[in-house]
């Protein structure tokens, strides 16, 4: 817990050869600086790692899932136990998501209206609805610091006329969020105040993207968030809606890219001027055998590093490099050991958060260029060899 029970945003610096911002967020329970990576915590827990091994990678953001959280173990036995900073053991600070874009990925398992949308459980068919004050109820009972409005995302390759409708909808709903959480989007009901980001949806539509923006800005709230990207739309597309986007974002308050992971995205989005990030990526890789390096991806659990002495990123001073070599963590994977996935999502959260803590310190030394030129080229040659090795061991693969 921090001295302060108020959030705050505050721009130290942007970049003169881009639009990268150096910043800090003041959140009751942490100080966090930016740009940040936020590791997902689905269901109260970051996949395969402790808190304590979370903490000790440098993350003070977390994010949990309300859609997960409300289905089990439900949000009023997590209010009952103190919210969830205290019932996962999170000393950090904490955002929730809306449950908007779990709700809306169930496809044919939702039906969506003006006043909410009616699912069924992904887990044992039964009947829920949320409306964007069932979800920020569910929020303010988790007790995050960071509330995520209740928004309508469309995949890619929804017609226009749907995604304004969407962007319509996103907006109604987030002046019924506000109307919920309190004045400005802060609530103080309980000993540490809560606050409400805005989403901008508009799929891959200039328009509707600049119609969103302009929508959701007039509320005046603590902070924004560009939603609907990396929903199926070409690299190069969400790239230029996310540049768009946050160009017309309020410059005094966080902006945070929802759902992006890779680690050239991240690097190209801080200099479009992108402040906060989350994916399931580096996790949900880790436990499939394959971890972050400068070079680009590695598929540790390959039979090529049987025999290999070299630790997963030989630059790398998180624990697992300096004890463990890529042929030990190949052979936990290959019998099936718990300890093989455990030890890929510790490198790689801490792979991400020393990313950020880089372009941070070049950030504030005025040379972000001269971190983030090399490092992309790096990654992306390191990414080229992989493919074309991958091909090279399947023929006709890609």
């Amino acid at each position: 817990m921090t001295d302060s029970t108020a959030f705050g945003f505050e721009r130290l610096l942007t970049d003169p050869d881009s639009a990268a911002r150096l910043g800090r967020l003041t959140t009751p329970h942490a100080v966090v600086d930016t740009p940040v990576f936020m590791p997902v915590g689905t269901a109260g827990t970051v996949k395969a790692a402790t808190f304590e091994q979370v903490w000790e990678t440098g993350s003070r953001l977390i994010l949990g899932n309300t859609y997960h959280l409300y289905l089990r173990p439900g949000h009023e036995l997590i209010a009952e136990k103190g919210g969830l900073h205290r019932y996962q053991g999170w000393d950090g600070a904490l955002l929730t998501d809306s449950a908007g874009y779990q709700v809306f990925s169930l496809g044919d398992l939702n039906k969506v209206d003006e006043d909410g949308v009616s699912f069924r459980s992904h887990l044992d068919g039964s009947r829920h609805r949320f409306t964007p004050k069932v979800s920020m109820e569910i929020q303010l009972a988790l007790g995050a610091d960071i509330i995520m409005a209740f928004d309508h995302c469309l995949p890619y390759g929804a017609s226009e006329s749907d995604v304004s409708a969407a962007v319509d909808r996103t907006t109604n709903w987030l002046h019924r969020c506000r109307d919920t959480i309190g004045p400005g989007g802060r609530n103080r009901d309980a000993d540490y105040e809560k606050v409400l980001f805005g989403i901008a949806q508009g799929g891959v539509f200039p328009e509707q993207r600049a119609r969103s923006v302009a929508q959701i800005a007039e509320m005046d709230l603590p902070g924004y968030a560009i939603g609907g990207l990396s929903v199926g739309e070409p690299i190069p597309l969400m790239r230029e809606m996310t540049a768009y986007t946050a160009d017309r974002l309020p410059a005094d308050r966080p902006r945070y890219l929802m759902g992006v992971g890779f680690p050239d995205d991240i690097v190209e989005s801080v200099l479009m001027g992108v402040d906060m990030f989350d994916c399931v990526l580096p996790t949900r890789m880790a436990r499939n055998g394959t971890v972050v390096t400068r070079d680009g991806r590695l598929v540790v659990k390959n039979s090529v590093y049987a025999r290999d002495d070299a630790p997963l990123d030989d630059a790398c001073d998180c624990p697992v490099c300096r004890r463990h070599s890529r042929a030990y963590i190949r052979h936990l994977f290959s019998a099936g050991e718990m300890l093989g996935p455990m030890l890929a999502t510790v490198h790689n959260l801490h792979f991400y958060q020393t990313l950020m803590r880089d372009i941070r310190g070049a950030l504030s030394r005025e040379r972000l260029r001269d971190f983030t030129d090399p490092f992309l080229t790096r990654w992306r040659e390191g990414e080229a060899e992989r493919r074309k090795a991958a091909r090279n061991a399947k023929p006709g693969g890609r």
